[in-house]
């Protein structure tokens, strides 16, 4: 792969994609584990079929991050394949969080087809598949970055990272699955939390912490870089959470379930910190049941409530407030990086 073919989107994605191949060429070969072929056939398929089929946003963001730290338009041969490396072992993650995830919330369907263990033969070796998809992660990064200086704190970093997405599904699965319905449970604090440890931390701080060390940078150095790009995944999940009520399903390519499922949805939240006694008892005999005109009672009282101009305010803030933090960060290649992922996500629609 040549270094000039990292250069623009496309070729930057094609060369990326690349790398997923060789990966899985290496996983699919370690002398740790005597592969039979029957097994080899199944982590070659589990890997594809898992890992393949997203965006791919916060692998790329890696190369992304680390090519404007070091200010240049094109990596070198090696620094595009370590950079993607560590992209590809963030896909991996979500990867696994995925397939366990599926199998806790008992989900049908992931990226447009049957979630992995629903597919005819897996059933809940899926389990140990996801333990597998957490365990290649360490295989590639002892592979590829053993002989660097920064190797203990990459792994102490994905090692936190998992900590903070596991305790923050943890906390979502016991507020939103667990026991009785109770409205009173959920609150900004929760949703919050719930938020911040459960995505914010692998979707936003991960990839750039990656592209940090692989510049050489200490991460002692960048706790305000940190709580910036938790509080941008904080502002990202809210927006989601506001599409999947007020999103065009043609558009965002989905239709919304937050009312149905009883997610402690940031729109819920705000209608409760609003909502008089009255409006209060239509969202606790209404929100959490499939029938559509329960559905349709807290829609219509979201939009008594007028929450979506509450979001429309509380989008403004957050960008003016999270500009401001950038802005105040020393390097001017951090704040670009930063920046970048600002704008990428700022007024979407899907």
């Amino acid at each position: 792969m040549a270094a000039a073919e990292n250069g623009g989107g496309g070729e930057s994605k094609a060369a990326f994609a690349r790398i997923y191949d060789a990966l899985k060429a290496e996983l699919l070969r370690d002398p740790a584990f005597e592969y039979t072929e029957s097994s080899h056939e199944w982590i070659d398929r589990m890997l594809d079929y898992n890992v393949l089929g997203g965006k791919c946003n916060r692998g790329l963001s890696v190369v992304d991050s680390y090519k404007l730290l070091k200010g240049v338009g094109v990596l070198s041969e090696e620094e595009m394949f370590l950079a993607s490396t560590l992209g590809w072992c963030i896909e991996w993650l979500q990867a696994f969080f995925l397939v366990l995830d599926d199998i806790m919330d008992d989900s049908h369907t992931r990226r447009g087809q049957p979630c992995w263990f629903r597919v005819s033969r897996v059933g809940l070796i899926a389990v140990n598949d996801g333990i597998l998809l957490r365990n290649h992660i360490s295989r590639m990064l002892r592979l590829h970055f053993k002989k660097k200086p920064y190797y203990a704190d990459l792994l102490d970093l994905f090692n936190e990272v998992e900590f903070k997405t596991a305790s923050g599904q943890m906390l979502d699965l016991i507020t939103t699955h667990e026991g009785e319905k109770d409205l009173t449970k959920y609150n900004i604090g929760v949703h919050r939390r719930i938020v911040q440890f459960k995505t914010a931390y692998y979707s936003f701080y991960l990839p750039v912490a990656c592209a940090l060390l692989l510049s050489g940078e200490s991460l002692e150095n960048y706790g305000a870089v940190e709580n910036i790009l938790v509080e941008m995944g904080t502002y990202f999940q809210v927006q989601d959470d506001y599409l999947d009520c007020y999103g065009d399903p043609e558009f965002i390519g989905k239709i919304g379930t937050d009312i149905e499922d009883y997610k402690c949805s940031w729109l819920v939240v705000q209608a409760l910190e609003r909502a008089d006694e009255s409006q209060k008892s239509i969202l606790f005999e209404n929100y959490g049941k499939k029938d559509p005109a329960c559905v349709a009672k807290v829609k219509d009282l979201y939009k008594e409530l007028n929450l979506e101009a509450v979001f429309h305010e509380y989008e403004s803030e957050s960008y003016k407030k999270l500009i401001a933090d950038i802005e105040a960060q020393p390097s001017d290649a951090v704040q670009k990086v930063l920046k970048s992922f600002l704008h990428k996500i700022y007024k979407r629609q899907k």
